[in-house]
């Protein structure tokens, strides 16, 4: 999983944030007032009780992934109309990425998507596990690449109203917005690349990079350097395979590392003249 732990370490919100507040006691004329105070996304989800809110706080702070599912499993039980069975959800959802588990990735993501259709996150997590897992040997293979580019498509819409951001700093709104937007535009490169699109594929790609400087994904940018190469733009495509072969130094044995080096070798003879394969000239 790419990113793994972008949206908790550098973002420091979502689900370890949300319901960190006391249980809700304000009345209609008080959550009417919350709303006017924040226009844009939804009020950040709220314990009613405060046994709910006790029981929260326990399964929130286990930090192993099965620990978490299964917590969130028994909150769920006994709290079936909790708002804080989507953060639970997420929780354990951001866990098992960060443990490469895709399988349990997408479980979790679509138990929290189960709470709320609308979650961008969730939403981005499963169109991720589709679009990277999803094989052409697959019976399913359509209906799951289609899928996966309805979630994506629906998370870039969704993440500027499912959001809370209420309580929260601008700027760590922003930076999340723009990190689903990223992983969002990233996902329907990958698609494109993979339908041969090659043209789609460099303006989603773009996209991705451009959205979140802060941390470039080195996935996308090989990706898209192969989807420039792929259309002839050989020089644009060098400056991406050269950049991705800087995102990698520190792991070239990676399989992206050794990927990014291999294109980057093949666009570089090109641009001298030479053929992959044949000896340079003399």
């Amino acid at each position: 999983m790419k990113r793994a732990a972008i949206a908790i370490a550098v973002l420091g919100m979502c689900a370890w944030s949300f319901g960190q507040d006391k249980p809700a006691t304000q009345g209609t004329a008080g959550q009417a007032a919350s709303a006017q105070a924040s226009p844009q996304g939804k009020r950040p989800p709220a314990a009613k009780t405060q046994p709910e809110f006790d029981a929260y706080q326990a399964a929130i702070a286990l930090p192993d992934a099965a620990a978490s599912e299964k917590a969130a499993n028994d909150f769920a039980a006994k709290f079936p109309d909790s708002e804080l069975r989507e953060v639970l959800y997420k929780a354990a959802m951001q866990k098992y990425q960060q443990a490469n588990n895709g399988d349990k990735m997408d479980e979790m993501a679509r138990k929290a998507l189960a709470v709320d259709p609308d979650d961008p996150e969730a939403l981005v997590a499963v169109a991720q596990v589709l679009a990277e897992r999803t094989r052409d040997t697959d019976l399913d293979k359509d209906q799951k690449l289609a899928e996966a580019k309805k979630d994506a498509e629906r998370a870039l819409v969704t993440v500027d109203t499912d959001v809370p951001v209420s309580g929260y700093p601008p700027e760590k709104i922003d930076q999340f917005k723009r990190y689903i937007k990223s992983e969002a535009y990233a996902i329907l490169g990958t698609l494109a690349s993979n339908a041969k699109n090659y043209a789609e594929a460099e303006t989603n790609l773009k996209k991705s990079i451009e959205v979140f400087p802060e941390q470039v994904d080195s996935v996308a940018v090989l990706r898209l350097a192969v989807a420039l190469d792929m259309q002839n733009k050989i020089s644009d495509a060098l400056k991406y395979a050269n950049q991705a072969v800087d995102l990698t130094k520190d792991r070239p044995d990676s399989a992206a590392g050794k990927a990014a080096r291999a294109e980057q070798d093949r666009l570089t003879k090109l641009s001298s003249g030479t053929a992959p394969g044949q000896p340079a000239p003399h």
